[in-house]
């Protein structure tokens, strides 16, 4: 398999569903660099979509996530933004956390691919000292 594109992003709290809201997939942002990823949609068309297909490592298992370019601002609304949603059975499929990363993989065929990466552990010293983010050090008494 050949790798023609890849974006990545870290998931937040709120992508996981771990803050209880009920967020609407993840945002993806106006980047022409993040969005030329995926297909066009016609901004002609209130909330125009489509259903992508994403396959795992295996080949076999694929996931059908939706993604949408919520346009209402152009329809007399508010919403303007581009999401990718239907993706909550796969997060809970593979317990992601926040601070996983999600990484999405076009290949020269044109079939999309996911992998989700976990967090790395923290890192520990030479010295026994786990680095944690926030400033926080967990020491290791002897």
């Amino acid at each position: 398999m050949v790798i023609v594109s890849q974006i990545r992003k870290t998931l937040s709290a709120n992508d996981v569903g771990a803050t209880g809201a009920h967020q609407a997939g993840i945002l993806i942002p106006k980047n022409p660099k993040i969005l030329g990823f995926f297909p066009s949609l016609d901004a002609s068309t209130k909330n125009p979509r489509i259903s992508l297909y994403f396959y795992e490592e295996d080949e076999i298992t694929k996931w059908r996530f939706e993604f949408i370019y919520y346009n209402g601002r152009l329809f007399g609304g508010t919403r303007n933004e581009y999401r990718l949603t239907w993706m909550t059975e796969y997060l809970n499929a593979k317990n992601a956390k926040p601070d996983d990363q999600i990484l999405f993989l076009l290949d020269e065929n044109g079939r999309r691919h996911v992998r989700l990466i976990r967090e790395a552990p923290p890192a520990e010293d030479e010295n026994g000292v786990i680095k944690l983010r926030g400033g926080w050090k967990v020491i290791n008494i002897k």
